[in-house]
């Protein structure tokens, strides 16, 4: 008996679509990345991107727990000397929202080129609205523990 593996000619994606209105951020951000990986397929493979395109929608409307809204920071460099800036998770959800979800996401991923490739597959929006109604996305079934 031998062993499956797949490889780029086998594998078969789809379109998911998630509606973020409610959700914990940490929560739905592990679903999503579980699930750009291909983790929730029988036929994952570590060194191949099996994984689905996943869309995400209402990222404006994400929730957190406790104090998190005023006391996440999100910090970024510009490379200078006094270059560090930082801003709380308010003030993300206010001028941009997607990046919150996909910062969480790109957490969740490895850090390698294949951990690059599978964040391409990530699609955030802030309102209900997306592009890819060509892709026939299916809603994707999202654990609410």
């Amino acid at each position: 008996m031998k062993t499956y593996v797949a490889t780029p000619a086998t594998r078969e994606r789809h379109w998911l679509v998630v509606d973020a209105a409610g959700r914990t951020l940490g929560r739905l951000a592990t679903q999503i990345a579980d699930t750009l990986r291909g983790k929730r397929k029988p036929e994952f493979t570590p060194h191949c991107d099996v994984g689905d395109f996943v869309i995400v929608v209402n990222a404006e409307r994400i929730s957190v727990t406790g104090d998190k809204l005023h006391q996440k920071r999100y910090y970024r460099h510009s490379g200078y000397p006094g270059g560090l800036r930082s801003r709380t998770l308010e003030e993300m959800l206010e001028r941009r929202p997607e990046e919150v979800i996909r910062r969480a996401v790109k957490g969740m991923l490895p850090r390698t080129r294949l951990g690059r490739q599978q964040l391409h597959k990530l699609k955030v929006y802030a309102g209900p609205d997306h592009p890819h109604a060509a892709q026939q996305p299916q809603p994707m079934e999202v654990d609410a523990r």
